[in-house]
């Protein structure tokens, strides 16, 4: 890996996403209405709203960043950009990690907005301070973006791209912990659960809504979303495929 061509490539991405403004909205503007419209659906029982709105601060990061770093790799493949630029000194690793950094910049912005609006103007009332709160929610994007290239290397369409977020995301969704505890799920769907990344981020913010120690509990939380990271970006760089046929 060169310092040099990661940097270049998230510059480069940066600069993509600087002109596409319905990207921009989807990423930055479109958590911040979806928490806001939250906090009107429980206006008259705010103790709910505490209870949704930390893991949606994970969740919604996830969820935009998956789908945006899906089919942003897809178009790479198929519009030819990849072939070329993996016929220069850029290896795959820097491709992948120049990617990482430019959307974990992204990231940061987001989840810094979306938690200043939930934690200030929407009145989110969680027991950690807004530093846990970020990290945890930054690192639930990153696993969101990494899961997103991985994933981009199975679709030949941005059609198919989108459909992974149904096979991927919602079983994730539903059995994650937020809809119902999962010790009072069967056995077979808490095995299912313990293997899905996007149930850890969501008990890491479930736990930030209790307590603002950092436990050894959210530490296991927080590792185990940033391995699942390194892990999809692992295997993105395995998977990475010049040409989408």
């Amino acid at each position: 890996m060169s310092a040099r061509a990661t940097l270049a490539t998230a510059r480069r991405v940066l600069a993509q996403l600087r002109r596409d403004h319905r990207t921009l909205a989807l990423l930055l503007v479109v958590p911040v209405l979806l928490l806001t419209l939250l906090s009107y659906v429980y206006d008259g029982q705010p103790q709910v709203f505490d209870r949704i709105g930390g893991p949606l601060l994970a969740l919604f990061p996830f969820t935009t960043m998956f789908l945006v770093t899906s089919v942003a790799m897809l178009r790479e493949r198929s519009g030819g950009t990849l072939e070329r630029l993996l016929t220069t000194p850029l290896g795959r690793g820097d491709l992948l990690v120049g990617y990482a950094l430019a959307f974990g910049l992204v990231a940061i912005l987001q989840t810094a907005l979306a938690s200043g609006v939930a934690l200030g103007l929407l009145g989110l009332d969680l027991a950690a301070g807004p530093s846990l709160v970020v990290l945890l929610a930054v690192l639930d994007a990153l696993l969101g973006m990494a899961l997103g290239l991985f994933l981009s290397a199975f679709a030949r369409t941005e059609f198919q791209a989108v459909q992974f977020l149904p096979a991927f995301v919602l079983p994730q969704l539903l059995l994650c912990g937020l809809f119902a505890a999962r010790a009072t799920m069967a056995a077979p769907l808490r095995w299912l659960s313990d293997v899905f990344p996007l149930t850890y981020a969501v008990d890491g913010m479930q736990e930030l809504t209790r307590t603002a120690a950092v436990t050894g509990h959210l530490a296991w939380d927080l590792a185990v979303v940033a391995g699942a990271s390194v892990l999809c970006l692992a295997l993105g760089a395995l998977t990475l495929r010049r040409r989408t046929s």
